[in-house]
């Protein structure tokens, strides 16, 4: 175990699925954790096991990223405890399924603010800071929807691809400054984004999904690589390099059958 001093992590989405998993690879390597998700249950929880399991300082601060001033409360909340974030989990966020045409509106623009603006609205908040210390990290989840247009998820596939495509320009900014930037590209997940919103209704065969841990373990590993986008399984890294190379139309047919073929 690498060992850190005086560092945390602060994990967005951490009440459950990869960002539960994520908040304990960085508390089993020495961080401490601030914990944020709406369900402050979930996140007590959670920061109990590990505070008792690594030792770690936990910080519990409720936040619904749905709102546009979220993320400067948030990180007011964490000032106010003497709490500096030296490592930024932006793991938050929710999808649907199903045809753009007759959604719900005000889903899909919670789902812009939560996947991309609160995310983008955050990083910018902690970066100058650390690039001032000269040292930091940024681990951002993003998706295998996001590397292709994909249909009946079209505003998640969106979001997902600005967060992979923010990411990797940010990673090359940043290179000679002491900050790393990583995107995690897991495909379809073991998490209860399956069951929200309407995913339930899709084809995603529940014995082929990934399970947050492993993805988890995968995206913290890549961060400390400095690795800049990583895709945790075999075969989500061969359907990114078929997307690479197919024609446009049928990259945007593969991604709307993916959770029939890939789940």
């Amino acid at each position: 175990m690498t060992t850190t001093e005086s560092r945390t992590a602060l994990v967005t989405g951490a009440s459950s699925g990869i960002g539960e998993k994520l908040a304990a690879e960085f508390a089993a390597d020495g961080y401490d954790v601030a914990l944020t998700a709406r369900r402050r249950d979930r996140l007590e929880a959670h920061a109990d096991r590990l505070e008792a399991e690594y030792g770690v300082e936990t910080h519990v601060v409720t936040a619904d990223l749905a709102e546009p001033d979220a993320p400067a409360e948030l990180l007011a909340e964490l000032r106010d405890r003497d709490v500096q974030v030296d490592a930024l989990v932006n793991n938050a966020g929710f999808s649907t399924y199903g045809p753009f045409a007759g959604s719900d509106r005000a889903t899909a623009q919670d789902m812009i603010q939560v996947n991309l603006a609160s995310l983008t609205d955050l990083t910018h908040r902690v970066l100058d800071g650390m690039v001032e210390r000269g040292h930091g990290e940024i681990l951002n989840t993003a998706s295998m929807a996001g590397m292709a247009p994909t249909p009946n998820t079209a505003v998640y596939a969106a979001t997902k691809s600005y967060v992979l495509s923010f990411s990797e320009a940010l990673a090359h900014e940043l290179e000679d400054d002491g900050v790393t930037v990583t995107a995690l590209c897991p495909g379809p997940v073991d998490t209860e984004l399956i069951a929200k919103e309407g995913m339930a209704d899709s084809d995603i065969d529940n014995s082929d999904l990934n399970d947050p841990e492993s993805v988890a373990r995968a995206g913290y590993q890549g961060l400390k690589d400095g690795d800049r986008v990583v895709v945790p399984s075999r075969r989500m890294q061969a359907l990114a390099q078929l997307k690479r190379v197919l024609p446009r139309k049928r990259v945007v047919s593969l991604a709307a059958n993916q959770y029939e073929q890939y789940g």
